[in-house]
C-alpha cells in the first residue's frame, strides 16, 4: 500500500471515530433526558447504599446496565426506551446479598421478582419492560427472555458485572471508591 492510500485510510478511520464519539455524546444526552425522571426517584437513589459487585454500588451497576443496553438497542434500532427503563430497574431490591452459596443462588433466582414488584410501585411498565426485568437472570433461571431487548439487558448485565468486579479487584485504588463509575446522571 502506498503512502496516499495509507493516509486516506487513516483519515477514514479518524472520521469514523469522530462519528462514533459524536453519536456516543448524543446518546448520553438522550439517555440522560429520557431517564431523568427515574434517575431522580428516591427509591432508586437508595440503591446507592447497597454493594453490588465488590466496590460498585447497585445503583451504579443499574445505570451501567441501563446506559450500555440503551446504546446497543439504539444502534440495533430496537426499543431502546424500554431497554433503558428495564435496565435501570432490573436490580431494584433492597437487601444485601446472601453469604452462603445455596442462599446466594436462591437470591439470584428470586431477586428479579422482587425488582419487578418494586419497579411497579414507582412507575408503569409495559409488557416488554416487565419481561426484561423478570427474565434478566436467564441462564441461572430457566425461562429465556421473550424479546430481543431482553437478551441485550441480560448479556449487558453479565458484561457489566464482570467488568465491575474485575476492575475493582485489580484496581490500584483500594480506598473503597469504585473505579467503574460512569459520570453520574443525577
Amino acid at each position: 500500500m502506498n503512502k496516499p492510500e495509507k493516509l486516506k485510510k487513516s483519515k477514514q478511520k479518524k472520521n469514523i471515530v469522530k462519528k462514533i464519539k459524536l453519536y456516543n455524546q448524543k446518546s448520553r444526552t438522550e439517555y440522560k433526558n429520557t431517564m431523568s425522571g427515574l434517575l431522580t426517584h428516591e427509591k432508586l437513589k437508595n440503591l446507592d447504599n447497597f454493594k453490588q459487585h465488590y466496590k460498585c454500588t447497585r445503583l451504579q451497576h443499574s445505570i451501567n446496565v441501563s446506559y450500555y443496553s440503551f446504546y446497543i438497542a439504539k444502534l440495533l434500532r430496537l426499543d431502546y426506551i424500554s431497554v433503558a427503563k428495564a435496565g435501570l430497574l432490573h436490580d431494584l431490591y433492597f437487601y444485601e446479598k446472601a453469604s452462603g452459596f445455596k442462599e446466594n443462588v436462591k437470591m439470584l433466582r428470586q431477586h428479579p421478582k422482587e425488582a419487578l414488584k418494586n419497579a411497579l410501585e414507582i412507575c408503569d411498565l409495559n409488557e416488554k419492560e416487565r419481561d426484561i426485568i423478570k427474565r434478566h437472570m436467564w441462564l441461572i433461571t430457566i425461562r429465556p427472555p421473550k424479546y430481543k431487548e431482553g437478551y441485550i439487558v441480560t448479556l449487558v448485565d453479565k458484561y457489566c458485572a464482570a467488568k465491575e468486579f474485575f476492575s475493582s479487584v485489580f484496581s490500584k485504588n483500594f480506598s473503597g471508591k469504585s473505579n467503574t463509575r460512569m459520570n453520574r446522571f443525577y
